[in-house]
């Protein structure tokens, strides 16, 4: 499942979505990844100030990574689709 996301709502939304697909909640992550909850429910919602190493922390627990490329010619409308 590959996915764009040029907004921090919009990593956010894939965060979620990949949580909820492996039947966790935001506690489960959380203790996987050493945070309060509330800290995944910020990072879920694009909250600004997440650590990047949160971030990162995350993408491993749901055995995820981030892949920097150069940015697609894809319209923003067409992005938000997929959200």
């Amino acid at each position: 499942m590959d996915m764009i996301a040029r907004t921090t709502k919009q990593v956010g939304t894939v965060l979620r979505r990949c949580r909820r697909q492996q039947k966790l909640t935001q506690d489960e992550l959380g203790r996987k990844v050493s945070v309060r909850q509330a800290t995944i429910s910020k990072l879920e919602a694009g909250e600004p100030a997440t650590q990047l190493r949160t971030l990162m922390d995350t993408l491993a627990a749901l055995d995820l990574e981030l892949v920097i490329q150069p940015r697609s010619k894809a319209a923003i409308t067409e992005i938000e689709e997929g959200f």
